[in-house]
């Protein structure tokens, strides 16, 4: 009788024989179906969990029973520093867990947005913060740049969980204010913006950090007197012309804010994913979706909005994406607090479900 072929490999391998047995994790292991590609290959899309760097041991015990293994950590001021993130990767490793992506708060800062008195400082913050991914090999940073921001007009509930909600027309007529001083235009915006980059461009490029630039949330090109950049394609093209195409300056797709856009983005989610992909200028993904196009939308599970989320994920793999996808803005379901288990399980399942299947059609 022939013997089979995996027995054959495990026999040359050294695993059978004399003195030779599996453990019962990996005789598991080995017996496990595979699909094209492993879900936790390189190559593969990294499916990851957006968390803040206060996380507790049985947190971290959640996300790894998830099957998670990597996250990206939201940080205070006090923490986005060299001791706290060794201490954090140290504690996450003993779980299994990487840390792909980390952002500091003053990303968002009003002195760098704005280009007021104290930038120079806050900069110099952010530089050092890169230099100290740099040094643990945490490859991403994500940021955004909307100050003057409003993301919510309210809440509603939906299919019984409770979402963000935004009504352009109620923004307008209840909310929107002039939130600093004077009003901001593109143009100061862009001049603000090019400061920034310049300055923390080059300390990415030699930390070999990768900045990952997030659309505005709502695409609305003006806000509390505060212009928008990044509400469309164009607004991406010329940041990329800015950064003079380095391949450390990139992008981190929210599919739900550039669905919330619909036809105004320029180039749709599934073009964004191309273009950029293309180019491997796409570094990170928020997974998640919305009911609908501005001026009104609500915020869904990633199964129960209007955007097509396994075409989604097909066309990740189809470009070779092999960065983090993040189930972002869980909705809130009942008794779900800290990180939102039931609502994180809930994503995280069915992104693992449209990966395999993405892995298998696409191979």
């Amino acid at each position: 009788m022939s013997r089979s072929p995996r027995r054959e490999f495990l026999k040359h391998a050294g695993l059978l024989g004399a003195g030779a047995a599996l453990t019962s994790s990996a005789r598991v292991a080995a017996e496990q179906p595979r699909t094209a590609i492993d879900e936790y290959d390189p190559a593969n899309v990294k499916l990851a969990r957006r968390v803040p760097g206060s996380l507790s041991d049985d947190d971290m015990r959640f996300l790894q029973q998830l099957g998670l293994r990597w996250v990206r950590v939201d940080l205070t001021r006090e923490q986005a520093n060299l001791g706290f993130l060794k201490g954090l990767q140290e504690r996450f490793a003993r779980y299994d867990i990487s840390i792909y992506s980390a952002v500091h708060p003053v990303q968002a800062s009003v002195k760098i947005g704005l280009g007021l008195d104290g930038r120079d400082a806050e900069i110099a913050e952010y530089q050092q913060f890169l230099q100290a991914l740099g040094r643990l090999k945490i490859p991403v940073a994500g940021y955004a740049f909307h100050p003057g921001n409003t993301y919510s007009t309210g809440r509603i509930e939906h299919r019984g969980y409770s979402v963000r909600l935004f009504d352009l027309d109620v923004f307008r007529r209840k909310f929107e204010k002039q939130m600093f001083d004077r009003e901001y235009t593109a143009e100061e915006m862009w001049d603000n913006y090019e400061y920034f980059m310049r300055r923390v461009l080059p300390v990415a490029e030699d930390s070999e950090v990768r900045l990952a630039l997030h659309p505005d949330d709502p695409p609305v090109e003006m806000m509390n007197g505060v212009a928008k950049l990044f509400t469309h394609y164009e607004g991406y093209r010329r940041a990329d012309e800015i950064a003079n195409h380095s391949p450390y300056w990139g992008v981190l797709l929210c599919v739900g804010t550039w669905s919330e856009g619909g036809n105004k983005m320029g180039k749709d989610v599934f073009e964004m994913i191309r273009h950029f992909g293309s180019k491997e200028k796409l570094f990170a993904i928020h997974f998640r979706n919305v009911s609908g196009t501005l001026p009104r939308f609500y915020e869904t599970f990633p199964d129960d909005g209007y955007q097509d989320m396994p075409r989604v994920m097909r066309t990740l793999r189809e470009v070779g994406f092999n960065g983090s996808a993040i189930g972002d803005h869980i909705p809130q379901m009942i008794n779900d607090t800290g990180l939102q288990q039931a609502g994180a399980a809930y994503c995280v399942a069915y992104m693992r479900a449209l990966l395999r299947q993405a892995n298998r059609d696409v191979g």
